[in-house]
C-alpha cells in the first residue's frame, strides 16, 4: 500500500481531513488548489469519466475553503462581492455566483450557501477570497465577521449518488431540491449537505464541520456505496468539459469578464444594490466585450490528456484567441474544448487552426455545453 510520505509532500501546502483515506483508496497524483493537496489521479482518468456517467465517484475536493461571513450586515456585505442579485436567495439556498473586482474581472466563479439570515459561506474556486473579503470590509463601515471556518467538503457526484444519500440519510433526502442545502449529522458527524457539485451529474456535496472525523466520514461514505459501484474518484476533466463548466485561471480569471463568458444572466446593473465593478460592468455591456467564449471541435487523433498550456487559435494566419481547455471525450468520441475567441470571429461553423503542442491542426467553433445543454440530468 502506498504510504504519504512517498509522496514527499511539506508542511507549506494542507492536508485535506481525507488526505489519508484518499492515498489509501488509490489516489496517485495530486495537485495544489488554495494552498491544499487535491487528488487529481486514481489511475486511467477515461475509466474514471465513466465511472461518473455510469454509476458514482467520491472526490475530496477539500479544497474548496470557505469564507464564512456573519453579522448583523452579513447580507448587504455579501451582495457588494457579486454582480448576481441575491435579493430573493432564502435561507437554506444555494447560487453560484461571480466575485467581481473594479474593473468587472473575476476573481472567482463560487458557490454561494445562505445558512441563516446573517450566516453565508463562500464555497471557493482556486483564489485568495478570504484575503479579498477581509480586505473589503475593513473600509465598508458594515458590521461583519469574516473567517474560514473548520469546513471541508466532499463531492459524491453520478446517477447512483441520490441511492447511497438514501443509504446514509434515508429517504427524507430526496425531497433536497436542486441548489439547495441541508443541515444533518451522520452518525454524530456535523454535516452541511447540497444538491451540487462539479460535474453536471446528479450529485451531492456533503461539508464536513469537523475536521477531526475526515477519515471517519469518507469510509462511512464508500461503505453505503459498495453496493452501487461507488468509486474513489477525482473531479473529471472530460465531464466538465463537456458540460462547459468553467475552471478557474484556465477558462477565467482576474482579465475576463462575466458577459465574455456568456454570463449575463448572473449580472443585474438594474438592483438597487451596489457591488464592486458595477460601474465597469455596465459599461463593458453598453460596449459590448472584446472577447467571447466558444466551444471547439478539434480534428485530429484523440488526446493523450488535457492541455497544459493555451494553445493559440489562428484563422487566415491572423491569431484570434486561444484554447482554454481540451480533452478527449470517449462518449462523444471528440477532442472538444473551450477557447476564448475575438467576438468578431466567434462564428459558429466557422473553421480554425490549433496550435498544439505537437503541431497544428483544424478545428470547428461550436455552441456549448457539448452534453446535456440544458442541465437536466443534475437538475432531475
Amino acid at each position: 500500500m502506498t504510504q504519504a510520505d512517498d509522496f514527499g509532500f511539506g508542511t507549506q501546502i494542507r492536508k485535506s481531513p481525507y488526505f489519508d483515506a484518499t492515498v489509501r483508496w488509490g489516489a496517485q497524483g495530486f495537485s495544489v488548489y488554495n494552498h491544499m493537496y487535491i487528488p487529481r489521479d486514481f489511475g486511467d482518468p477515461e475509466q474514471n469519466f465513466w465511472n461518473l456517467v455510469d454509476q458514482a465517484i467520491l472526490c475530496d475536493v477539500a479544497v474548496e475553503r470557505q469564507v464564512e461571513i456573519t453579522g448583523p450586515d452579513a447580507a448587504k456585505f455579501t451582495q457588494m462581492l457579486t454582480c448576481r442579485d441575491l435579493s430573493k436567495m432564502a435561507v437554506g439556498q444555494c447560487k453560484y455566483i461571480l466575485i467581481t473586482n473594479a474593473d468587472g474581472g473575476i476573481l472567482n466563479d463560487p458557490i454561494l450557501l445562505r445558512l441563516a439570515e446573517n450566516h453565508f459561506w463562500i464555497s471557493l474556486a482556486d483564489s485568495d477570497i478570504l484575503l479579498w473579503a477581509q480586505g473589503v470590509a475593513v473600509h465598508s463601515g458594515l458590521n461583519v465577521q469574516i473567517k474560514e471556518p473548520d469546513v471541508s467538503p466532499l463531492q459524491l457526484q453520478g446517477p447512483n449518488s441520490g441511492l447511497i444519500m438514501q443509504e446514509l440519510f434515508g429517504d427524507s433526502i430526496t425531497d433536497l431540491k436542486y441548489y439547495w442545502l441541508r443541515e444533518l449529522e451522520l452518525e454524530g458527524i456535523p454535516l452541511v449537505v447540497s444538491r451540487t457539485g462539479w460535474s453536471s451529474e446528479l450529485g451531492y456535496e456533503l461539508y464536513l464541520r469537523d475536521g477531526s472525523k475526515g477519515d471517519q466520514l469518507w469510509e462511512l461514505i464508500m461503505a453505503a456505496g459498495a453496493s452501487h459501484g461507488l468509486k474513489p474518484g477525482h473531479t473529471s476533466s472530460i465531464r466538465r468539459i463537456e458540460g462547459g463548466m468553467l475552471s478557474y485561471h484556465a477558462d477565467a480569471d482576474i482579465d475576463t469578464n462575466p458577459f465574455e463568458l456568456g454570463f449575463d444572466r448572473l449580472v443585474n446593473l438594474d438592483m438597487d444594490a451596489e457591488f464592486i465593478g458595477k460601474a465597469a460592468l455596465r459599461k463593458i455591456k453598453q460596449e459590448g466585450p472584446m472577447r467571447k467564449q466558444v466551444g471547439l471541435v478539434l480534428d485530429c487523433a484523440p488526446l493523450t490528456g488535457p492541455n497544459t498550456t493555451f494553445w493559440a487559435i489562428q484563422q487566415d494566419g491572423a491569431t484570434i484567441g486561444k484554447v482554454t481547455s481540451a480533452v478527449y471525450s470517449p462518449r462523444l468520441k471528440q477532442n472538444i474544448g473551450l477557447a476564448m475567441v475575438a467576438t468578431d470571429a466567434a462564428i459558429m461553423g466557422a473553421e480554425v487552426e490549433v496550435l498544439t503542442n505537437t503541431g497544428a491542426v483544424k478545428a470547428t467553433m461550436v455552441e456549448r455545453p457539448f452534453y446535456d445543454p440544458k442541465k437536466q440530468i443534475a437538475a432531475a
